[in-house]
């Protein structure tokens, strides 16, 4: 296992796939090109895939706008845009439909927008009068850049896939956390929803660790990044707690998790993310002690003010491009999580 604790720079994590996979790809029809939001990990899935990176031009005008250019020949191809919406996400999304439009008119047959960590994706539906619906609205943008298709991780719910009137494949980050985990063989597990709307998410995290306990956080949100716990459904005395959510934002909501958690004797508590968004004070709560380990995946870059020791960082490069490989072969993406 590929796994660097405070670190945000790893190789290619374990994913298991089939030997063959890499080397039957029509290389001649197929470019993976990236933006500038997660160049390191462009650059590990365009390894697995056996092939570089498409040469492309991005700059600013004097005043901010976003320049891009593909340097090379894509009429009639199959072109994978590899662009997480992370920080700073209106730059790295409006990048991404940038590309998307130059891809279009340079006469690619397929355009494949990857998108690691998906933006906007909270404001999901309405829970209040006269809010929008960014979610919808970023898929709006992506469809009528071109996008013939969409790859996503691990998105915030489900129900986002709905938005699109293009195919959507979904994938897991999952089986890379599962697989690191599985490695520790941590004793007396239980599973830990950091709220009642996670649940799904964790009894599922739950099953593929041998069908461990669930235990559920019963919180009340105040306002957006303010949450208060107030208690635990199941039984965690005594045994080892992994908290269990698609992303780690603030860091509140799962520290106080993990603070409720260690009141009611957990023995150890791990916290597993697939998207580090780390916005302050994640790095404080984060740190101070709570945690055993913080596991999350490289789909957002980690810059180095953001390491912390208790941190491991894993990386998804091989689980997406096997899903890219998969996407232009034609062949089944949902068997890769049987």
């Amino acid at each position: 296992m590929n796994a660097h604790r405070g670190s945000a720079v790893l190789s290619s994590a374990t994913f298991k796939v089939q030997p063959s996979a890499t080397g039957l790809i029509d290389n001649h029809r197929l470019r993976l090109f990236s933006g500038s939001a997660n160049v390191q990990l462009s650059q590990e899935v365009a390894r697995y895939v056996g092939m570089d990176l498409g040469p492309m031009i991005r700059k600013r005008f004097a005043d901010g706008e976003l320049y891009v250019q593909i340097q090379e020949s894509i009429r009639g191809c199959d072109v994978y845009l590899i662009q997480p919406c992370c920080q700073p996400v209106n730059d790295h999304l409006m990048e991404l439909l940038i590309m998307v439009d130059a891809c279009r008119r340079a006469s690619a047959r397929q355009v494949t927008a990857v998108v690691p960590y998906y933006g906007y994706a909270r404001a999901d539906r309405k829970t209040a009068g006269r809010e929008s619906i960014t979610a919808k609205l970023v898929a709006n943008l992506i469809t009528e850049a071109g996008a013939n298709r969409v790859l996503a991780m691990d998105l915030h719910s489900a129900q986002i896939q709905g938005y699109f009137d293009i195919p959507f494949d979904h994938v897991y980050g999952s089986p890379v956390l599962l697989d690191y985990l599985a490695s520790k063989q941590l004793p007396d597990l239980v599973v830990v929803s950091p709220d009642v709307g996670g649940v799904a998410r964790a009894r599922a995290f739950a099953k593929k660790l041998g069908d461990a306990p669930l235990a559920i956080i019963d919180k009340r949100r105040h306002a957006h990044n303010v949450a208060e716990v107030l208690n635990i459904i199941g039984d965690v005395k005594g045994k080892t707690a992994v908290l269990v959510d698609d992303m780690i934002d603030t860091g509140g909501t799962i520290a106080e998790g993990a603070r409720l958690l260690r009141e009611e004797g957990a023995r150890q508590v791990y916290a597993c993310a697939t998207h580090a968004v780390f916005s302050p004070p994640a790095i404080e709560r984060l740190s101070s002690g709570l945690f055993e380990e913080v596991i999350v995946t490289n789909t957002i870059p980690i810059p180095e003010n953001n390491r912390f020791p208790q941190l491991v960082v894993l990386s998804v490069a091989n689980l997406l491009g096997e899903t890219i490989w998969r996407i232009h072969e034609d062949t089944s993406v949902s068997s890769m999580f049987r």
